[in-house]
C-alpha cells in the first residue's frame, strides 16, 4: 500500500543540468506553471502553491467522501467538521480516515475552531492527526505546535502531467479491468493481503492497521461516491486490486496493491498504466500517489515518471 489513506498505495532523476525548453501547464485557470524538460524529453510537473492548493482541496473532497462511506456502514458516532479550507474527520475508532485534511490553503484556523476538533477527538479517545502540506501557509505549522502537536512522520506527493493519451501497458498473463460491484468482496481481499505485507524499503510509516480495520475502510472506500474500481488478474486469477478517483482535474491514484504471491510480474505497472489511461480520458491534466518517503512505491511511480511535488507533515496531539 502507499499510505495510510491510500487505501489512503515509483527511475529516480538524478541530473544537475540546467533544464531549458521550458513550457506552461496550468494549474488553475490562468495559473502558469512551468514544466522543463529533462534530458530524456520528458516534460517535467512543477508545482506552485496554487496547484497544491488544487491538490489538497482534493484530498479534503476524498477524505470526507471515505469518511461519509463509513458514517453510513457505522452509524452517526462520527464527524466531519470544515475547517479553514479542509475538513477534520473521525469516521470509527481506529480508522485511517480520523485525520485533517487540507489545512493551510483557504485562511488560518481559528482558536475555537481548532479547540472545537480536539475535542470531538478528544471525545471519542482518538489523537488529532493533521496533514499539512509544506507549501501550506507556514504560520499553520507554527500555530498547531505552539498548541501541543507534534511532528510524527512525513508523506510525499507525487504528480505526473497527463498529456495526450497513455496506452495501458499489460505484460504477459496480466489482465486489468473495472471491478463492479458484485466483486468489491474479492476487491477488498486483494488489497488489504497486498496492505498487510508492505515493502520494507524507506522511512517506515508511523501507522500500522489490524485486518478488521483495514478491511472495513477499504470497503467504505471502494463504495464511496466517485471512486473507480480496477482488478489485476493473472492468469485468470485476481492478483492485485487499485482504484482511483477524479476531483477538479486532479485523478488521486487511491492505493494500488498487489497479493504477496503474484508481485514481480508487472502488476502494479499494469495497474497504474490502465488508471492513467482512463484518467487521461475522464478530462483530468494531473495524476497524483502519495508514498511513504524513500519507499518501493516512491521509487516505482518515479520510474513512471511521477514528480516529487511536495511533502506534508504528519503532526499529532495526542488526547
Amino acid at each position: 500500500m502507499e499510505s495510510a489513506h491510500d487505501i489512503a498505495a515509483r527511475e529516480v532523476l538524478a541530473s544537475d543540468e540546467s533544464f531549458s525548453d521550458a513550457r506552461p501547464l496550468v494549474s488553475a485557470p490562468g495559473t502558469p506553471v512551468t514544466a522543463p524538460r529533462t534530458p530524456s524529453g520528458r516534460q517535467s510537473l512543477f508545482c506552485d502553491t496554487a496547484l497544491a492548493r488544487r491538490i489538497e482541496q482534493a484530498e479534503a473532497q476524498l477524505i470526507t467522501a471515505a469518511s461519509q462511506a463509513a458514517r453510513r456502514r457505522a452509524g452517526p458516532a462520527g464527524f466531519i467538521i470544515p475547517i479553514a479550507g479542509g475538513v477534520a474527520s473521525f469516521a470509527e475508532p481506529g480508522s485511517p480516515y480520523n485525520k485533517v485534511a487540507g489545512l493551510g490553503f483557504g485562511g488560518m484556523p481559528s482558536s475555537s475552531d481548532l479547540e472545537e476538533i480536539e475535542r470531538a477527538f478528544t471525545a471519542r479517545d482518538a489523537p488529532v492527526q493533521v496533514e499539512l502540506a509544506h507549501l501550506a501557509d507556514p504560520v499553520v505549522g507554527a500555530l498547531l505546535t505552539a498548541r501541543g502537536y507534534r511532528l510524527a512522520s512525513f508523506e510525499n506527493v507525487l504528480g505526473l502531467a497527463l498529456t495526450g493519451k497513455p496506452e495501458p501497458v499489460t505484460p504477459p498473463g496480466i489482465e486489468v479491468r473495472p471491478s463492479g460491484k458484485e466483486e468489491l468482496d474479492a476487491w477488498v481481499d486483494v488489497v488489504v493481503e497486498g496492505g498487510l505485507h508492505p515493502d520494507t524499503q524507506g522511512v517506515p510509516q508511523h501507522e500500522e492497521f489490524p485486518r478488521e480495520i483495514l478491511a472495513r475502510a477499504e470497503r467504505d472506500f471502494g463504495a464511496a461516491v466517485g471512486v473507480q474500481r480496477y482488478v489485476a488478474l493473472r492468469h485468470g486469477v485476481i492478483a492485485g486490486g487499485a482504484s482511483f478517483r477524479a476531483a477538479d482535474g486532479i485523478a488521486q491514484f487511491t492505493g494500488a496493491a498487489t497479493a504477496p504471491a503474484h508481485r514481480r510480474h508487472g502488476i502494479q505497472t499494469a495497474l497504474l498504466s490502465a488508471r492513467l489511461a482512463d484518467a487521461a480520458a475522464a478530462g483530468c491534466d494531473i495524476a497524483v500517489i502519495i508514498t511513504a518517503p524513500g519507499s518501493k512505491s516512491q521509487q516505482n511511480a518515479q520510474r513512471q515518471g511521477f514528480d516529487l511535488l511536495y511533502t506534508r507533515a504528519v503532526l499529532v496531539k495526542q488526547p
